[in-house]
């Protein structure tokens, strides 16, 4: 597996392998790779010929006292992941490789953007976009692959590469989850024993919806409210937003439809986490390989 740091050496090794006729996949992450990780690098090398995991903390999606400085950074342990899994080059640039001095130029999207995520964190998926925008300019894959646990980012990547003409494909995988269902997310390693338990409520909430759903029930209101609800008994979570919109446009879904997506954001002592289901899809769960709590 090459290890590659520069962005040039990047480029290169990627336009000689599509030169050779071959397909390039992307896997973008931040790092402190988990199982999540590991089934979209499964997809990528059995429809790839090549594949490529990008290992970027990206500052520039973190806001102002969010958590950059403590995410985790264990470069020797995911590199040892990507070769167990057979990646082919794996991309760890420097920030200041990523985002050379000078720089004004960022990715901007009105609308998908300013919503939920983008309401709560407006900066965000400026950061976000831009990385992504980069990394495909870099990186020159055929095909990108992401995770529906974030599902509101694939949306918006959707439509950046839309509205760009981006010619990359982007592929998005379900959500992977522990044997409770809590899905997983390198945020889980900041909870304690207590927070673990009581986090699962995000999963359970979104369960309740599906099986209301299921049995007849389609006014929006009191699908978000059993949400609540479930959350509400928990003492140390705080609901950011629950809320159930329409899966390509992210308007509110009023009735509720096949197909809709309920979505949580919910703050667990100290630690955000995100979680999503499409109402008309099974609520069983992924299971990771990990006992809970050992997939950070």
């Amino acid at each position: 597996m090459d290890i590659i740091e520069r962005k040039a050496e990047m480029r290169e090794f990627s336009i000689r392998h599509r030169g050779a006729g071959r397909h390039v996949g992307l896997v973008p992450t931040m790092g402190a790779l988990h199982e999540g990780h590991g089934s979209l690098t499964r997809a990528a090398r059995r429809d790839c010929d090549v594949v490529v995991v990008s290992l970027f903390v990206n500052p520039t999606q973190f806001a102002p006292g969010e958590d950059f400085e403590r995410y985790p950074r264990a470069f020797e342990a995911d590199r040892a992941v990507c070769e167990g899994l057979g990646v082919d080059a794996l991309f760890a640039p420097a920030p200041g490789e990523m985002y050379p001095p000078g720089g004004e130029t960022s990715v901007v999207q009105d609308g998908l953007a300013t919503v939920l995520e983008g309401a709560s964190r407006p900066t965000h998926f400026r950061g976000v976009l831009t990385v992504v925008l980069k990394l495909f300019n870099v990186v020159l894959p055929h095909v990108a692959y992401f995770g529906q646990k974030d599902y509101q980012q694939t949306v918006v990547i959707r439509r950046m590469v839309a509205d760009l003409d981006v010619p990359v494909e982007v592929r998005v995988l379900p959500t992977i989850r522990e044997a409770d269902g809590l899905a997983l997310s390198t945020r889980n390693g900041y909870l304690s024993g207590a927070e673990r338990k009581q986090a699962v409520c995000l999963y359970e909430a979104l369960t309740r919806c599906g099986e209301r759903f299921a049995a007849g029930e389609t006014d929006a209101a009191r699908l978000t409210r059993v949400m609540r609800e479930r959350i509400e008994q928990e003492p140390d979570a705080r609901i950011d937003y629950v809320e159930l919109v329409r899966p390509d446009s992210l308007a509110p879904a009023e009735p509720a439809r096949r197909g809709d997506v309920a979505l949580v954001a919910v703050q667990i002592g100290a630690t955000r986490l995100i979680d999503n289901m499409a109402l008309g899809q099974a609520t069983g769960v992924g299971r990771s390989g990990y006992p809970p709590g050992a997939a950070g």
